[in-house]
């Protein structure tokens, strides 16, 4: 009997059948659509397998032929799901895409939000090189948020690296509480991502300078500006890579290919300007798309 390998990247967060046009129109008037799926911890995993890093997916779907289809769609990536789990009890969740506009989320009582601490029983959290996770999950229920502190709690005892990448959602929490929340869970990571736009409207920062002066603790801090650029603070260390010029078409989803792109190339060793060169370059991937996840740039018309 063979054990399987222990991942090397394990990512904890709900993952949602994503329906979305099947061209880059509105909502309102398009007619084709697609089925796939997205979520910020499967979104990341599926980039990092793509990556040739062996990465695995930690959540749980409903028991219905959506669950089974997210289940499917993310394991044909590549991505290890083996502690993906069914619930008999809770439907899986769905989100629309209207391109260029907005989001339309339909996950409450899903079967992710209802994941606690047991959910995270018996996997080894403490022999991967990373575990990642991000500020959506603590948003879903009191008993995510219980499942991320268990998470935090476990990962500090050990010599993996929490990365944690702050993906502020208004719809889920109000400021108030979001605010205070996600600025001590990023305290307590070893990498933080998050964009200065959230920055600002989370605790008023407005410059890269100045989140770190806020988040003194994580020993890699990355602030993204959009098509500005990406600072990673590491010590003493500052370093800015300018973003790489795209067409964008969806921004949905680019945050989580660029904390891919990041992730690989540390676990590869790779310099500061590599590892934010790296992240713009797989983020530029999906800002080409109305998907979360695509591994080739689009042809071009014409």
């Amino acid at each position: 009997m063979t054990t399987e390998a222990v991942p090397r990247v394990i990512t904890i967060g709900e993952t949602m059948v994503l329906v979305t046009p099947a061209t880059p129109e509105p909502l309102a008037t398009a007619t084709d659509f697609r089925l796939d799926a997205g979520g910020a911890e499967s979104n990341v995993a599926s980039h990092l397998t793509h990556l040739g890093v062996h990465a695995a997916w930690v959540s749980a779907v409903g028991d219905d032929v959506l669950g089974q289809r997210l289940r499917a769609t993310v394991a044909s990536r590549g991505v290890d799901t083996r502690w993906v789990t069914s619930d008999t009890e809770a439907p899986t969740g769905v989100y629309f895409k209207d391109p260029g506009s907005t989001v339309l989320y339909y996950r409450t009582g899903s079967a992710a939000s209802r994941m606690g601490p047991a959910s995270i029983a018996g996997i080894p959290l403490e022999d991967a090189d990373i575990v990642h996770l991000s500020g959506i999950t603590p948003a879903l229920s009191s008993s995510c948020a219980a499942l991320v502190d268990t998470v935090c709690d476990r990962v500090a005892e050990s010599d993996t690296v929490l990365s944690f990448d702050v993906n502020h959602r208004p719809s889920l929490w109000s400021l108030g509480a979001a605010a205070p929340a996600l600025l001590s869970l990023a305290g307590r990571a070893d990498i933080v991502f998050v964009g200065l736009d959230e920055a600002q409207t989370l605790w008023g920062c407005d410059s890269a300078d100045e989140v770190r002066r806020l988040l003194p603790e994580p020993d890699r801090l990355v602030v993204k500006d959009g098509d500005v650029g990406a600072t990673e603070f590491q010590g003493d260390e500052r370093v800015f890579v300018p973003a790489v010029p795209t067409d964008v078409v969806e921004a949905v989803g680019a945050g989580d290919a660029f904390a891919a792109g990041y992730l690989a190339a540390a676990l590869g060793g790779a310099a500061a300007t590599d590892r934010l060169l790296a992240g713009h370059n797989q983020a530029r991937l999906v800002l080409q798309s109305t998907s979360d996840f695509i591994t080739e740039p689009l042809a071009k018309k014409g």
